[in-house]
This record gives structure tokens, sequence and C-alpha cells, in this order.
């Protein structure tokens, strides 16, 4: 695109939307490709089979469109087109086509997110982007979230995802050991427990409906012993994979039993918080996570407050719905 360019992404999930970003960016010029770096790759997932599908493409068709780059300190960076570097490296290709934008590293940040709004980053991607703007740009959380166009609380669970994953996982990803959804699974579990579910992952292959199956039953047991017998089951094989197909279908349910079903649920999540909350020290999950859930709990006071009025307004004498002994008229 010449000139000035104004876009919107697409959402980044289905809530998350890119904020407007207006650069600028040159006429097309070729560039050596030794002068190209990829810093902001880091960013990205980039599997082989995607940049043998590139090189093939352009070793058939050449290249169809330009990288996006940026200048900074003397250096060219890429903000897109990373599989199209990559494959022209491994063919040997010395210039490339590019246009330079005119923006600075955090809003080729953005951009990079808005470029794949439409195909969509993973959440590990996601909370990549979103730790690089916190932690190498230091930017607070909500001018995160107003950069990307998205509410504060989903940047935090974006940082908690990445500060609460082992590195070990994460670098599993990018090799392609494991995919990003079974990543994700894995986060749920404690930072002690997911070295040992990822080996169960990669030596068995587990898809990401069994690594879910098997990071369920880990978290519904607190006893140490147990956990380690259900871990030697799964890597034995003797555990019960996820069954195959589809999954079932959820029936329709009545306004009553949505309310209701949600009554159980902040019963049952509110005792398994608490448990969680005296179970296991906050220190023990890092610094930096410690401080996103930290801050995320003070959070929550004024919603549990509001919650507390709304229950007394709802459940007052004048609105309280007395059961009856006499039979119905109907």
């Amino acid at each position: 695109m010449d000139g000035v360019t104004h876009q919107h992404g697409a959402a980044m999930t289905g809530r998350v939307s890119v904020a407007f970003v207006t650069t600028h960016t040159s006429e097309p010029q070729m560039i050596r490709v030794t002068e190209l770096g990829e810093t902001l790759s880091a960013l990205r997932l980039c599997e082989p089979s995607a940049v043998d599908a590139m090189r093939a493409s352009l070793t058939r068709h050449g290249q169809l469109a330009p990288l996006v780059v940026f200048d900074e300190g003397g250096s060219t960076e890429v903000v897109d087109g990373f599989k199209r570097l990559r494959a022209a490296r491994r063919l040997g290709w010395t210039h490339l086509s590019v246009r330079r934008g005119d923006f600075s590293r955090i809003d080729a940040k953005v951009r990079l997110a808005l470029l794949h709004a439409g195909s969509g980053l993973t959440e590990l991607e996601q909370g990549w982007l979103v730790r690089s703007l916190y932690r190498d740009d230091g930017l607070s959380q909500p001018a995160i979230a107003e950069r990307l166009g998205c509410h504060k609380t989903w940047v935090c669970r974006r940082l908690m995802l990445v500060e609460a994953l082992e590195p070990e996982v994460q670098a599993s990803v990018r090799l392609g050991l494991v995919a990003p959804r079974a990543a994700v699974a894995l986060a749920a579990l404690p930072r002690g427990n997911q070295a040992a579910a990822l080996d169960i992952v990669t030596r068995r292959a587990l898809t990401v409906r069994q690594t879910e199956l098997l990071v369920a039953q880990l978290g519904g047991c607190d006893d140490a012993a147990v956990q380690s017998a259900l871990l030697e089951q799964w890597a034995s094989g003797a555990a019960a994979p996820a069954p195959p197909g589809p999954r079932p279908t959820r029936t329709v349910r009545s306004e009553a039993d949505v309310t209701a079903a949600d009554i159980a649920t902040v019963h049952r999540v509110a005792a398994r918080l608490q448990a969680r909350l005296l179970a296991t020290p906050l220190r023990t999950f890092g610094p930096t996570a410690a401080q996103l859930m930290a801050e995320s709990l003070h959070a929550l006071q004024p919603v549990l407050a509001a919650l507390d009025r709304t229950i007394g307004a709802v459940t007052t004498p004048r609105g309280r719905i007395e059961p009856s002994n006499s039979p119905s008229t109907a």
C-alpha cells in the first residue's frame, strides 16, 4: 500500500480487535537478503512445513508480494514476510523486494498483530507479543490494551499465560514438538508439573484433546503420590485417551437452568480458588506471574463486592418468592 494507510484488523480473538494504525510505506525496492534482520520473528511461530511450502511457491512463481520492513538503529527489520525471507535464504537468493514503513518498533509490533488479524495469531503468539511490549518496551498493561484495541483483562490473561508457562514448553512449541493449543493446556499446571507432562505429550505424541484430558486429571488430584501414579499410567499408555471424533453437542437449556448452573459454577470456582490460594503461595509462580496474579486478585474484589450487593438486592423479602403450601388452582 502506498502513502498513508488506515486499517482496522479483524478480531485477534472473538472479542479482541486491533486498533487503527496509521503508517507510511515506500514504493517497493530491492534489498540484499543479508541486510534484513528478523528480531521480531521471536514473536511468531514458523513451522518448517510452512517454510517448505513458501520455498516451493517462490520457485514456481517468484516473489509475489514485498516484505514489510522498518529501519531501527541502522538496521532493517522485517515486520511481515519471515517465511519468504527464510525460504529465499534456502534458495540462495541474494535480493528481495521490500516496502519500508515509517514507524517505530512498538508500532511495528502492533502492525504485526494487525497484519495477521485475519489469519489469527495463536494464544501463545499473542502472549509473546504482549510480553514483549510489556517487558522490552516498558508499556503498561492499559497502554498495551489501548494500542491493540482490546480490554486490559485480555492483556493480563495473555501475559499470565506466557509467564506461567515453562520456557521448555515454549521452546518445544517453537521446535514444532508441541501444538500451541496443547501448550496453552499445559499452562494450567503448576510449573513443577509441566516438565513431566510435557515429556509424556512429546514421547507419546498426544493430541490436543488428550493433553487437555491429562491436564484435567492432574489438576483434579492434590496428592503427589496420586499424581505420580497418574503420570506413570499415561507414560505407559495405560490411561484411557480421549475418544476420537467430535465433541458431543450441548443440549438447549432454559434461562433458569443457565442461572442455576452459573450459581453452582461460582460456588465451585470460588471454593477451588480459595483452596489453591491457601495451598500454593503466589511466590511459587515466579515474581512476574505472582505480581500479575496479585493485581488480578485485587481487581476481583470490587467484582465480588458488586455481586454481593446484587445478591442482596434480588433476595430481599419484597422480591423473594415464598413457597406455597396450598394446592395449585391452575
